[in-house]
Parts: C-alpha cells; sequence; structure tokens
C-alpha cells in the first residue's frame, strides 16, 4: 500500500470520532466538518514527505482546531468560541502535533445530531455517511445516484437546518431516547437495503452494505445492551453472508433453494446467530431482532428442503401482530407453502390481494407466479410472471423470471 492509500485509509478509519470530538468542543457542526477537512488537507501534503505521525489522530485534531481558530478570525463568526479555541491553544502551544491524547469518544452524540428527525431521511443517510463513514460528496452522490452538486447542495442545507433548528449535540432526553435510537436504526438500514438492492437496479454493492455494518459495530459498542442494535447487526451479517451464492458464475441470479451453501461466509453467520441468541435471550421483541431470528432459521439450515419453515411461518406472525405489512404476510405465504403446501401459500396471498401498493410491486407477482405454477396453474403463473418482469428494475432478477416462465411454456 503506497503512503498516499495508507493516509487515506488512517483518516477514514478515525474520521468519525475526530469529528464527534471537534463538534463536541467547538459546538458548531459544520465549522468543525470543515476545520477537519482542511486537517486532511494538510495531512495529505504532510505525511508523505514526512512519514505518518505516531499519533495520527491526535495530530489531526490538534491541527484541525488550529484550522477552526483560523477560520473564526477570518470569518468572524461564532465569536463566543473564538476565546475558548484559544485558550485551548495557548495551554497545547508547545505539545508535539503527534502527542499522545486521549480523544474523547462523541460518536453517539453525532449519530443522534445527524439522525436528528428534523431533518429529511435522505439527509440524515447523507450526513451520517458523511460523518460517520468518512465518505466523499462524490461517493455519496453516487450511493444515491445523485449529481455529486445536487448531493453537496443536500449536505448544505441540512448543516444549516441543523443550526437553524438549534439541533443540540447531546444525547436524548430519557424520554426521547428510544425514539431516536430507532431512527439510528433506520438509517444505518437504509444504507445496508440500498447496498444489497440499488435504487439503479444493480443486485449489490459491496460499499454501502460494508459501511452499514461497520457503522452498526459502531453503535453495538456504544450501546452493549441495546437488543434491537444487536438484532439489526446480526440480521445485516446473516443476510450478507449469503451475498456470494446469489450470483452463479455466469453472473446471473440464484435463488435461495438452489444456492450453494459452502460459498456462505460461515463466519459471519456465526456471528449472527450469536448476535440473534443474546439479543432474543434478552428479551427482544423488535423488528430486527424478529427479523434476524428468521434469516438465523435459513442460515442454520444445511440444505433448502430442512429448512424450518413452520419456525419462519410462527416467526412472520408474530412481527405482522406488531405491525401489520402486506409484505410481511407475502413473505409469510411463502414459507407457508413449504409447510402446508401452494394453496395454503395462495389462501393466505389472497388476503392482500387487495392492497393497491403490491400491483406495482414485483415480488408480489413473482411469488404468486411461483406458487401457481407449483399448483400446475400455467397461464394463470405465466400470467403473472409477465407482470413481475414488466416491473423489475434489476435486469438479473427480470432474466431468471424469464427462465421461469420459459420452463412452464415450454411443458
Amino acid at each position: 500500500m503506497d503512503m498516499n492509500s495508507l493516509t487515506i485509509r488512517l483518516i477514514r478509519e478515525d474520521w468519525g470520532r475526530i469529528l464527534s470530538s471537534l463538534v463536541a468542543r467547538i459546538g458548531d457542526y459544520a465549522l468543525a466538518e470543515d476545520s477537519l477537512q482542511d486537517a486532511v488537507v494538510s495531512a495529505l501534503e504532510v505525511w508523505p514527505a514526512k512519514g505518518v505521525p505516531r499519533s495520527p489522530d491526535a495530530w489531526l485534531l490538534t491541527v484541525a482546531h488550529r484550522k477552526a481558530l483560523d477560520r473564526i478570525r477570518r470569518g468572524a463568526t461564532i465569536e463566543s468560541k473564538a476565546d475558548e479555541l484559544a485558550l485551548w491553544l495557548t495551554q497545547h502551544h508547545d505539545d508535539p502535533e503527534d502527542t499522545e491524547l486521549v480523544i474523547p469518544d462523541h460518536r453517539l452524540e453525532l449519530m443522534y445530531t445527524c439522525c436528528h428527525p428534523a431533518l429529511e431521511e435522505k439527509s440524515r443517510v447523507a450526513l451520517t455517511l458523511r460523518a460517520l463513514g468518512g465518505l466523499t460528496t462524490e461517493e455519496i452522490a453516487r450511493a444515491f445516484l445523485d449529481k455529486p452538486t445536487a448531493m453537496a447542495a443536500r449536505l448544505t442545507r441540512a448543516k444549516k437546518k441543523m443550526s437553524a433548528a438549534k439541533i443540540a449535540f447531546k444525547l436524548p432526553e430519557p424520554e426521547d431516547i428510544q425514539l431516536r435510537t430507532d431512527g439510528i436504526l433506520r438509517v444505518i438500514y437504509v444504507i445496508f437495503s440500498e447496498g444489497c438492492h440499488a435504487s439503479n437496479g444493480e443486485m449489490s454493492r459491496e460499499n454501502l452494505v460494508n459501511e452499514a455494518i461497520r457503522l452498526a459495530r459502531i453503535l453495538c459498542g456504544l450501546l452493549p445492551d441495546h437488543h434491537e442494535a444487536k438484532g439489526l447487526l446480526a440480521l445485516m451479517l446473516l443476510s450478507d453472508s449469503r451475498r456470494r451464492a446469489r450470483r452463479g458464475a455466469d453472473g446471473k441470479f440464484v435463488p435461495l433453494e438452489f444456492q450453494n451453501r459452502e460459498t456462505w461466509d460461515h463466519a459471519r453467520i456465526q456471528e449472527g446467530v450469536a448476535l440473534t441468541k443474546a439479543a432474543l435471550q434478552a428479551g427482544a421483541t423488535g423488528q430486527y431482532a424478529i427479523e434476524a431470528a428468521i434469516s438465523a432459521v435459513h442460515a442454520q439450515a444445511s440444505e433448502f428442503a430442512l429448512t424450518d419453515w413452520a419456525q419462519i411461518v410462527a416467526l412472520y406472525d408474530l412481527l405482522y401482530r406488531q405491525n401489520p405489512n402486506p409484505v410481511l404476510r407475502l413473505n409469510q405465504a411463502v414459507a407457508l407453502s413449504y409447510v402446508r403446501g401452494p394453496e395454503a401459500g395462495l389462501a393466505l396471498l389472497s388476503t392482500i390481494d387487495g392492497e393497491s401498493k403490491l400491483q406495482s410491486y414485483q415480488p408480489y407477482h413473482a411469488c404468486r407466479a411461483d406458487l401457481l405454477a407449483r399448483l400446475g396453474q400455467r397461464e394463470e403463473a405465466a400470467e403473472a410472471y409477465r407482470r413481475a418482469i414488466a416491473i423489475s428494475d434489476a435486469p438479473e432478477m427480470a432474466d431468471f423470471l424469464e427462465q421461469r416462465l420459459n420452463a412452464i411454456e415450454t411443458i
């Protein structure tokens, strides 16, 4: 790894911790981020020539503080902070830039700030990727298929909104903590979902998936007793453990039934199952913990035919009682079809046929087509496959459904 690559990796790994410490001291997110960016530019100029300092995070924090004071003096902004920063610099004037510093970890406060409900969901996701992940504006723009200028404008608006709304950089009040933490979990899962099923139709973007898992690990470390955080991390690990098996050697989509389970990431499965058990044994009954339990059942089956479908049906029923949702019934209908036959699956599916939003939901038509095909109702199955293909965004999925359609039409 060359020096520039090493420098960028070190900066990326420490970005969230350093930025959160800066925001905690300065009290202004935008100023802290701009000052840290200035420090990063200095690092990219200095470190390749002089070598990476003994304490890269301390070097960045010290330089960023100095950059912040420079910005305040030049711009005459947030004057109330100028004296405080000046005092800090006086106290540490003789310290070498790479001196060992104890940097407080304020990443949890930063997560709550970036995921504040006053901000739009897309802005919450973008800020989280920027602040905690250290992703560039260009990288975030690519994740959402936006132009970099549009994403830069969104981030700027979000930071102005944070300032205008006086969003405090602190932990929520006790009565708000559960709702606000749920918001963080939601943002992380949106990042993961976008990575798994990108809005441009790609089947997977590994960088976003890994970033979501990394953020969930940080959250679990900061909130070790939050069992839904464990459930979310478990769910993502278990789902991602099958990523390599979802494509064949020809690049085509491979459904769960025909995946080579030897290619599953068994280290992730082991960790995900352990986290799921820990969450459930502690009494967790939230959405993520239960969905993780469903994924764990799939992951622990040595072959498709040995899956404990009855347990999956029961888990979906528990989820549905908490949050009545037609998509949950759809997934439950698939599982039920392997317990009591495709007729039972179709009967359950019929209870949500009237949901208008399902008419534009590809998995609904694909599920219905599969159940009809298994019953030998080829004409109805073919029509359902055609509807699924027509509204499929992912080329790999459309190709797979075409194969299923061709198979029943040639019988």
